[in-house]
């Protein structure tokens, strides 16, 4: 049978008993971007996107505009009006051709769409990411939120960095109630995915470990498809009141035993991240975005 996903995605489906599931949800990955999805693009602020840096790390990170710094340039390609620079750790690997993964998340709609494939210089200050798969993700756990711009942000710059969370990142951290999380897949490949919940989902364990529980989804399993076949994954926890941004890089296992799902209500396995290195930038983002309405679809 012929199927979208990879050995690892496959292995993750078929060890929560959702093959069939997956099988259904994956007649609606595509290579290319739909007339519905180019719209969805133009009237975005707000793209988070995976790489890996020169080192080999998987980073998270996040770009912002005003509407339309987002298109479609072909049913293959979308175009970016904007790159990483500055002090954020993909500014060099997105100098040059990589592979990404990237998510463009309309908050207020509770909308999301992920677009992984190679990405490349515009030849100005921008990037053309070729699309080699293109999804529609479904509303649950986004938390609703209007953005807001900031005149005055200026370039990203660092407020700290280290192979350890402070304890000021590891409140930052159990007061989340979003996070973002690139993984690599075969190839190179790099998938970026959304997580949301009550503040205290994710837990800083310890200054070099995060975890937190995986709620019921779409059954793919790209994020955890990939962490079966390569452990490498970052995190990107947006400050949704500063513009500024907590980004950690680490290894990331799976914990997919019974008593990890009786741990959190809700939770069908748990996962730990290893820390390995973090970076704390202000003005990460020109933006700055209203309190949440959490979504209904949190376990409680």
């Amino acid at each position: 049978m012929t199927t979208p996903y990879h050995a690892g995605e496959r292995t993750a489906q078929a060890r929560a008993g959702r093959t069939e599931r997956a099988d259904h949800a994956g007649r609606s990955i595509r290579d290319t971007i739909p007339a519905v999805a180019a719209r969805f693009l133009t009237e975005r602020r707000m793209l988070v996107l995976g790489a890996a840096d020169p080192d080999g790390r998987i980073w998270a990170t996040q770009l912002a505009g005003p509407e339309g710094f987002l298109r479609a340039a072909d049913e293959r390609t979308m175009s970016v009006a904007a790159r990483p620079t500055g002090a954020d750790p993909l500014a060099e690997a997105l100098a040059r051709p990589a592979r990404v993964g990237t998510i463009a998340l309309d908050p207020a709609g509770r909308r999301r769409m992920r677009l992984n494939g190679t990405s490349t210089p515009d030849g100005g200050d921008g990037l053309l990411i070729g699309a080699e798969e293109v999804v529609s993700n479904c509303p649950k756990y986004i938390q609703r939120r209007t953005p807001l711009d900031r005149p005055t942000a200026g370039a990203p710059r660092t407020v700290a960095a280290g192979s350890r969370l402070t304890t000021a990142q590891q409140l930052a951290a159990a007061t989340a109630d979003t996070f973002f999380i690139a993984t690599t897949g075969p190839g190179g490949s790099v998938d970026a995915s959304h997580r949301g919940g009550f503040p205290g989902f994710l837990e800083a364990v310890a200054p070099d470990r995060l975890r937190w529980p995986e709620y019921p989804g779409n059954s793919m399993f790209l994020t955890l498809g990939n962490l079966e076949l390569d452990p490498r994954a970052g995190l990107l926890l947006p400050d949704w009141e500063t513009g500024g941004a907590l980004l950690v890089t680490g290894e990331a296992r799976t914990d997919w035993s019974e008593e990890a799902r009786q741990a959190v209500p809700g939770a069908e396995r748990m996962v730990e991240l290893s820390v390995t290195g973090v970076l704390e930038l202000a003005d990460a983002a020109p933006l700055t975005w209203t309190d949440p309405e959490y979504s209904p679809a949190i376990p409680r």
